[in-house]
């Protein structure tokens, strides 16, 4: 089973918030995933970030590939 770290999209029209969770990767992009690790608003200052540093390294290390986006939010918040 390959899995990947990516967004999963929430809120409303307009104003995105995004949950940055551990899915399969054949999932649907806001269907079944492992885990939840963090979140990301872009619409708010300074693109509000909140991210567990712990289990991000933790599922790296397991083998987990985040997408582009995620990789860019993890490089950022210092993983």
């Amino acid at each position: 089973m390959a899995v990947r770290i990516r967004l999963r999209r929430e809120g409303r029209k307009g104003l995105p918030m995004y949950r940055i969770v551990v899915a399969d990767k054949e999932a649907p992009r806001d269907g079944r995933f492992i885990e939840t690790i963090g979140s990301y608003r872009p619409k708010q200052a300074n693109d509000q970030v909140t991210v567990n540093l712990e289990k991000a390294r933790e599922w790296i290390a397991k083998g987990a590939t985040p997408s582009e986006t995620v990789a860019s939010i993890l490089k950022k918040a210092g993983v």
